[in-house]
């Protein structure tokens, strides 16, 4: 009696696999080769290949860092800006230049370069919406 039950049952479920497994394949691809083999002439022509195509991403593209966010220690520095809203620009260290001692991460608080960079003369404070990359600029203006 149990074999009975059993049997309509294994008969449905794996009419059910089969029947599952032949809607989840894609349809099939025409694949189409763009050279001649190399046994000879085929009769056709030529054909150049064709460039693949691109489709297009959701990913947002990575910014790229701002000049003052690739300045690191040891870079020299000119502002080309003004005192009170400073655009630093990466240049050969020389004279009327300001060398950058410390770059302080995650921080708003330029004073800091008085206890950590005590030879520094003057910083630069970016301040970004994100904390995190906060950073301050100690700074020595060379001669």
């Amino acid at each position: 009696m149990v074999v009975l039950l059993l049997c309509p049952c294994l008969v449905g479920g794996g009419w059910f696999l089969l029947a599952s497994r032949d809607s989840d394949d894609p349809a099939p691809r025409a694949v189409a080769s763009a050279s001649p083999t190399e046994n000879g002439p085929t009769g056709n022509a030529p054909t150049e290949p064709t460039e693949p195509t691109v489709e297009p991403t959701t990913d947002e593209p990575t910014p790229t860092p701002t000049r003052a966010e690739q300045i690191v220690r040891g870079d020299c520095v000119v502002n080309d800006g003004t005192a009170s809203d400073a655009d630093l620009r990466k240049v050969p260290c020389g004279p009327n230049t300001y060398e950058v001692l410390l770059r302080i991460p995650a921080s708003t608080n330029g004073d800091r370069c008085k206890s950590l960079a005590p030879e520094s003369n003057a910083n630069y404070v970016h301040d970004n919406s994100v904390d995190l990359f906060d950073y301050v600029l100690c700074l020595r203006k060379r001669s």
